[in-house]
């Protein structure tokens, strides 16, 4: 933890906003009063609004760390244009007392920058107010790289640590390192070929864009990235190695295991998540058609899908449909679900199909398949492949072939047994609690402010 001075402790001592509260600790062993440690978390989305990952692993993080009682923590979160702000406000409370929401108003998602001229002075206001010890950016967007500047100008002494969930940095395409039209993969990025993805943009845009992103990745402290593959790509970029800390997304609970389900109405595969064509739905779709049209294997599995397409392109929805049609009944389309009943359906299934066709990172659905004992079925790339042991705990087919996953579902369902063999080779997730305290461990280690110009 960052030292205070004794004029900072006084300040403190002497504040009268709820943050400023000391806690006592080892009071019968004539120790003097030890402040909280003050935590900001920041993440680009509140999960109030929106269910992605990276907002639900903030958001557990900011509660196991508010849980404790040696810990002040509050949660500032980005309105993504989710969540109207009250007329006039920049900064606003439409949730719990200790959760903030910013205006993202003209922000900038090239750039990653904010066009708002109010922001910087309210932010300015609130982090004063707060004074965190630490500020904890699990993502950037919806804020702009800006933050790390207001906060290191009005906050010296503040630690600021950033989670890397994607590589926006590196790719102006939903940070998913997939070239435009074909969504082939992207192995690494360059000013030329960014530009012959979006030919709107020169490459010195792009060339512009990096030493911008650069410029503010400098002020960071260290790096955080669920994925041994996300960080080394990030290294490859440039952010140095001895600033990169490899830290798995926790798990809220580990659910009670209840009765395996039963295989006498067939093996069932479920898909859970973002009805979209990166998330592999349609690779899901084309399989479930093949093996539709195998009459051995047709009525002896099932595929159930769970996620709402509703805010998908019309077109993407047309083109779902016309799969679904195809697919027949081998798919059921199970809906939108809630968060919190996702260990129950994962428990209705056999296996759990992830299918992605970018690269992911540290998939949330991964970890709730695990911590439900559920073999995963997944891409053989990117952390998708780095989570899942193939053949151990899980399976590989190779990425966009719905050959393969047609394949490799059939050899499953005819021999069940493989996958009771790999449900006995899956080892659970961390739990949040561990995540936080390899999280706390990074907040107090010495850093440097640098990064790599090559």
């Amino acid at each position: 933890m960052t030292q205070r001075t004794s004029n900072d402790s006084n300040r403190q001592a002497k504040s009268s906003n709820n943050g400023g509260k000391l806690t006592k600790l080892n009071q019968k062993d004539g120790k003097e009063n030890i402040p909280k440690l003050r935590i900001a978390i920041f993440s680009h989305l509140h999960p109030a609004v929106s269910k992605g990952g990276a907002e639900i692993a903030a958001y557990q993080m900011y509660k196991e760390l508010k849980a404790d009682p040696n810990i002040t923590a509050w949660f500032i979160a980005g309105d993504g244009g989710k969540v109207e702000p009250p007329l006039g406000s920049q900064i606003f409370q439409p949730f719990e007392e200790d959760e903030y929401v910013c205006a993202s108003s003209g922000y900038s998602h090239f750039q990653h920058a904010s066009r708002s001229t109010e922001m910087p002075e309210n932010l300015e206001l609130l982090l004063k107010q707060l004074r965190p010890d630490v500020v904890h950016f699990h993502h950037f967007a919806n804020f702009g790289l800006e933050f790390f500047l207001y906060v290191r100008r009005t906050l010296p002494q503040a630690k600021i640590i950033v989670t890397l969930h994607e590589f926006l940095a590196i790719c102006n395409h939903f940070g998913q390192m997939m070239k435009r039209p074909s969504l082939s993969l992207c192995h690494s990025a360059s000013p030329r070929d960014c530009a012959r993805c979006f030919p709107e943009h020169s490459s010195n845009d792009f060339f512009m864009r990096e030493l911008f992103i650069r410029r503010f990745f400098l002020l960071a402290d260290a790096f955080i990235s669920p994925s041994q593959f996300l960080a080394e790509r990030y290294i490859a970029w440039g952010i140095p190695a001895d600033k990169m800390h490899i830290v798995e997304n926790g798990s809220p609970f580990l659910p009670e295991q209840g009765a395996p389900p039963s295989d006498q109405k067939g093996i069932v595969f479920g898909f859970f998540g973002q009805i979209s064509k990166l998330k592999g739905v349609n690779t899901l779709l084309e399989a479930a058609t093949l093996l539709s049209k195998r009459r051995s294997i047709r009525n002896k599995l099932r595929i159930d899908i769970h996620g709402d397409a509703s805010n998908q392109p019309p077109a993407l929805r047309e083109g779902l449909d016309a799969l679904l049609q195809e697919a027949g009944s081998i798919v059921t389309m199970r809906g939108a679900y809630d968060n919190l009943n996702v260990h129950s359906l994962m428990q209705e299934c056999h296996a759990i199909l992830v299918p992605s066709i970018w690269w992911e990172n540290s998939p949330l659905v991964i970890q709730e398949a695990f911590a439900n004992k559920r073999p995963v079925i997944c891409s053989d790339i990117g952390g998708m492949a780095e989570k899942v042991r193939n053949g151990i705990d899980g399976f590989h087919f190779r990425a966009g072939s719905a050959h393969e996953l047609a394949n490799l579902i059939e050899e499953l369902t005819v021999n069940p047994e493989r996958l009771y063999n790999a449900k006995l080779g899956i080892v659970s997730p961390p739990t949040i609690r561990e995540t936080v305290i390899r999280v706390r461990e990074i907040y107090t280690m010495p850093t440097r402010n640098s990064l790599q110009t090559s």
